[in-house]
């Protein structure tokens, strides 16, 4: 079992630099522009990417010939985004450097990394026999529970009893990384 759960480590680490990779390329191109995203309009992009993922599953078909594995790196990296706004809130402006971004960005998918390896050693290896589509279906619930959050909120009215937004994230987070090494394998 060690060797399986050392190989998963090793997915997990190889799929959260890539989207790292990506994010930092992007950082470049058009800076810290996230920063911007309010909390309700960083989950309507969470559940736009999702939704995308369920259309092409169910239509096995694309027509602006981009796949789904794409869209579940898009998921990991706004997750992370979801984190780091959580935590330093939004702002009307860029108010960051890239670096600064950067090391957001690593504290925060070495967060989200080392939830899952945990995870992986409690639930042994389970999502290794489940349905790449069962991700895609976790993650749009987990989307619903950070609206309905996010509405009890504007209300005043959350219960103490709910998981909070940044555990959705993480576990977002979580089932993409999933999707991602599935779709690779």
């Amino acid at each position: 079992m060690a060797n399986n759960e050392s190989k998963t480590n090793a997915q997990f680490e190889q799929t959260i630099a890539e989207c790292r990779a990506l994010f930092e390329k992007k950082l470049h191109d058009y800076g810290a522009s996230w920063r911007i995203l309010r909390p309700q309009s960083l989950t309507d992009q969470l559940f736009i990417k999702a939704k995308r993922i369920r259309s092409l599953e169910i239509k096995k078909e694309s027509l602006v010939g981009e796949g789904i594995r794409p869209e579940f790196v898009a998921l990991i990296n706004y997750g992370i985004v979801g984190l780091i706004q959580l935590a330093n809130g939004f702002s009307d402006t860029v108010d960051i450097t890239p670096d600064e971004a950067m090391k957001l960005y690593d504290r925060f998918a070495n967060e989200a990394l080392e939830l899952m390896k945990r995870k992986n050693h409690d639930y042994d290896e389970a999502w290794r026999g489940m349905r790449v589509s069962s991700y895609t279906d976790f993650i749009l619930t987990k989307i619903e529970r950070i609206k309905e959050i996010e509405t009890l909120e504007q209300k005043g009215d959350t219960l103490a009893a709910s998981e909070g937004i940044d555990s959705n994230y993480m576990d977002i987070i979580n089932y993409a990384v999933f999707g991602a090494i599935k779709l690779k394998e």
